[in-house]
């Protein structure tokens, strides 16, 4: 069985595609810039890569030059379209509708474009990725796997806001979570690591990269996570400013004249490390100028990793302690100094970091030291393959 992964973001397309007899990755790729005439598809397949220039208009056209390379003589890895079993799509956010990933019909499209305002800048490409794999692959099934399933098991106490209730009700106004499909591999993989029962275990994962996000896992549940309406809400990010007083909003419009669409421009595109730093929404950069002590990027370095040690805090009380620390994605993965800037002041709680084991990036193992009450783990995250797997599964 061979599954297509499709991530569709409101400008790019991510991709692998996946043999599932041994879930190798038979090529990935991605292309960046939809819409403008300088898009650029790298596509990765074996050992080799390539790249290809080429104007791409739409999200059609997009994935059409997607499955051509896939099946070219020269780069491709396919004979033939029909190779392909099934297409897993990424989807942002299903609301309170799916709590598991389905397969794609006529009367799931409808619910996902119902909350589709929850999400503007995400559903849609989704359901544009559908539309396109329908046409060009219309005897091919489809599956839907959303952020915000895996977190459908948070209480009430979780997720509702301190608001009204009838706007819960008549809107779905609620907290929702995202980036599940990370906090559900990385979970089971810190289970199958530390050889236990995942029933068995209270853990917090930690999804650190431009988007960033903490989770409180019970016994393989999400009881708790950072974000909420949107991934607006929670850890200092990229450029989103996370959690700030909600007043600020109408302080912000008055002083500065500002429409609501160029607040949400601000609190999403200007905000975060970048917008403290004032030199770049990527942690690498930020950290580098801190260590040539730059103030501003001292003060985002250590707003970032305070936020985050505040919510492993918060997560120990909600589940009454924890098991294991997982750190993942792009910065959790890749940036020891910041695990152990993260981890530092827990010593009372004899949660000890190695930082011989601790200087390592990529790679799945423990950075805690033996005699650590709580084990600390780097795992790398792959949501790909929760997708194919669960694509797989439905089928």
């Amino acid at each position: 069985m061979k599954i297509l992964v499709l991530n569709c973001g409101s400008s790019s397309i991510k991709y692998q595609l996946f043999n599932m007899e041994d879930e190798s990755v038979l090529a990935r790729g991605i292309l960046e810039r939809i819409g403008l005439e300088d898009s650029v598809l790298e596509h990765t397949y074996g050992e080799e890569e390539i790249e290809i220039e080429k104007g791409i208009p739409d999200h059609n056209e997009g994935i059409q030059i997607v499955i051509d390379t896939l099946l070219d003589k020269d780069h491709g890895v396919l004979e033939n379209m029909d190779e392909i079993t099934a297409v897993g799509h990424r989807i942002v956010h299903g609301g309170e509708k799916f709590a598991s990933s389905t397969v794609i019909t006529d009367e799931v499209i409808k619910q996902i474009e119902a909350v589709s305002d929850l999400a503007p800048l995400h559903n849609p490409p989704n359901l544009t990725g559908i539309e396109v794999c329908s046409k060009l692959m219309p005897d091919t099934p489809q599956v839907g796997v959303f952020d915000t399933a895996f977190h459908q098991s948070m209480p009430a106490r979780a997720f509702i806001y301190a608001l009204p209730y009838e706007y819960y009700e008549e809107y779905g106004l609620r907290r929702y979570g995202f980036h599940g499909t990370s906090h559900k591999y990385v979970s089971a993989k810190a289970a199958e690591f530390l050889d236990r029962p995942l029933e068995e275990l209270k853990i917090i994962t930690c999804h650190l990269g431009n988007g960033a996000s903490v989770a409180a896992v019970d016994g393989g549940k999400s009881i708790d996570t950072s974000m909420g309406l949107t991934p607006l809400e929670g850890l200092v990010m990229g450029t989103r400013s996370g959690d700030i007083d909600p007043a600020i909003i109408r302080f912000l419009m008055e002083k500065e004249d500002l429409t609501i669409e160029e607040i949400d421009d601000i609190l999403n595109k200007e905000s975060g490390l970048l917008g403290v730093s004032g030199i770049s929404n990527d942690s690498r950069d930020v950290n580098e100028a801190a260590a040539r002590g730059n103030k501003r990027a001292q003060i985002a370095r250590n707003l970032f990793n305070y936020r985050v040690k505040k919510y492993i805090g918060a997560y120990m009380a909600a589940m009454g302690g924890a098991d294991v620390i997982v750190f993942t994605a792009g910065i959790g993965e890749n940036a020891p100094d910041v695990r152990e800037d993260i981890m530092d002041g827990f010593e009372y709680m004899n949660i000890h970091i190695d930082k011989e084991a601790n200087n390592v990036r990529g790679k799945e193992t423990e950075i805690s030291t033996p005699d650590s009450a709580i084990k600390v783990l780097v795992i790398p995250t792959n949501e790909e393959l929760v997708i194919a797997r669960e694509t797989q599964e439905l089928l």
